[in-house]
């Protein structure tokens, strides 16, 4: 058997498209979004800690004991867990912008 040869043309170039730059309006766009998304995905966590945060110092200052472990585990406990439970949420959302990202690409890309 003979060995199959590949011919390369190397004499073809694509020819140049014009690129459409992105203009300040839709960059604005992009980044309230990408802080919309960062805020939905990392507001829960932040206010679950606020919460435990309060309810323990409520305690601390009822029972007058001032010990710094007691605030920060119930803390650490309490924000690993609404990550774990949220994470579906949360790589749904972020999903989400990033398709709608990659998709504003393409657009770009094809308005030539």
């Amino acid at each position: 058997m003979r060995a199959a040869t590949l011919l390369i043309n190397t004499s073809f170039r694509p020819r140049p498209s014009p690129v459409r730059a992105m203009n300040e309006t839709e960059a604005i766009e992009i980044c309230r979004e990408a802080i919309i998304v960062m805020l939905k995905i990392i507001g829960p966590i932040m206010l679950a800690g606020l919460v435990v945060g309060v309810v323990v110092s409520l305690i601390q200052t009822v029972t007058q004991i001032q010990e710094a472990a007691l605030t920060f585990i119930p803390k650490m406990v309490v924000v690993f867990a609404v990550t774990i439970w949220l994470f579906p949420f949360m790589f749904a959302t972020l999903g989400g912008f990033t398709q709608t990202l990659t998709d504003r690409i393409v657009q770009i890309g094809q308005n030539d």
